[in-house]
């Protein structure tokens, strides 16, 4: 865990401010929907984000320590919210992290997981790094065959904002490398990515669905074709 006195203030100001705004009924509520995964403070995502705007007043901008510091120092807390508030720290401040905070994504994409942090961490944290430093490919490349199906679902995700710089030899590969998978969330996954960059390259998602429906689950090929 980073020395960092931003972290320090931060997280000072965050277990200050978020409790005393939670609602225990809204929690509970909140908990359920979410499957248990974690316990929340009773926050509503406009509330959250007004109170965070609220603790961030005035402090500095972020190093790459400070954002490692920040995130692992929110993600060891219980609560949701404060895994919540890491995340949207990390999207604002990922151009300020250089290839070497990947392994800090990888420690929060296996922290408490599920989609709701994971795939935000995947698109815009682990696709922003990416996107930074092509090089990283490769790691993503170890990442899709990775035995935890969050690891590999970030891999499936980190080009979803890519557009027309999406490696379609790579997202067709990954696709196929975890075909065979019964994970709702992977299956999930394939569809999304294929989705999204059929808003860039509908031919191409277009014939690799026809070439592969076979080898796809239904769900992910519903899904890859759900706009064309």
């Amino acid at each position: 865990m980073p020395d960092s006195a931003l972290a320090d203030v931060l997280l000072a100001r965050l277990t200050d401010v978020l409790p005393a705004a939670g609602n225990p009924f809204r929690a509970q509520e909140m908990t359920a929907y979410m499957k248990g995964v974690a316990p929340f403070l009773g926050l509503r995502t406009p509330e959250r984000r007004a109170l965070s705007r609220t603790v961030l007043d005035g402090t500095a901008r972020p190093d790459e320590r400070d954002c490692a510091a920040v995130a692992l120092r929110c993600f060891a807390l219980p609560e949701r919210e404060y895994h919540y508030f890491a995340v949207d720290y990390l999207r604002r401040h990922v151009r300020r992290c250089s290839s070497g905070f990947l392994p800090v994504a990888r420690r929060l994409v296996t922290t408490v997981s599920w989609w709701d942090t994971v795939d935000h961490l995947a698109a815009h944290v682990v696709g922003g790094l990416v996107a930074a430093d092509r090089a990283l490919a490769a790691r993503m490349d170890e990442w899709i065959g990775d035995e935890d199906p969050w690891v590999a679902r970030t891999a499936l995700l980190h080009q979803l904002r890519f557009k027309a710089d999406t490696d379609a030899d790579r997202l067709f590969t990954y696709c196929l490398r975890r075909a065979p998978d019964t994970d709702f969330f992977l299956r999930k996954a394939i569809g999304w990515s294929l989705r999204e960059y059929a808003k860039t390259s509908p031919a191409e998602v277009r014939a690799f669905v026809a070439a592969h429906g076979g080898e796809l689950s239904p769900l992910s090929v519903r899904e890859a074709t759900k706009h064309l």
